[in-house]
């Protein structure tokens, strides 16, 4: 299983971007998608969560701004990006808990990460 981000970049401040991870490989379920962040210097910390029925869940002040979505038959997920501030500058990763097979439990995988940077 492969999770491949993409949609990074460098954005003036008050700018938006759409992130992308697609997971590719022998997949029987996806559960839980996740997006973290990690800031130069910093842990990596979670920002966005959705179930496989939609329901999301944001992190602090992020919700408002972020914006997070799934196409369950694309396995993908999506964060949207919105006003965004310098201090949003970081490495993107998206999370997914995956199963291989209907005997196997749900994993998390991690994807690559990408960069999001923001000028002020």
């Amino acid at each position: 299983v492969q999770l491949q981000a993409s949609g990074g970049g460098l954005v003036q401040a008050g700018g938006s971007l759409r992130l992308s991870c697609a997971a590719s490989g022998s997949i029987f379920g996806i559960g839980i998608m996740s997006w973290y962040r990690q800031a130069p210097g910093k842990q990596r910390d979670l920002v966005a969560t959705i179930t496989k029925t939609g329901n999301t869940n944001y992190v602090g002040s992020l919700k408002g701004r972020f914006t997070i979505s799934r196409d369950n038959a694309k396995n993908t997920v999506y964060l949207h990006l919105n006003n965004l501030k310098p201090e949003d500058t970081a490495v993107y990763y998206c999370n997914m808990e995956i199963a291989l097979s209907t005997w196997d439990r749900y994993r998390e995988h991690w994807g690559q990460g990408t960069q999001v940077t923001v000028s002020s």
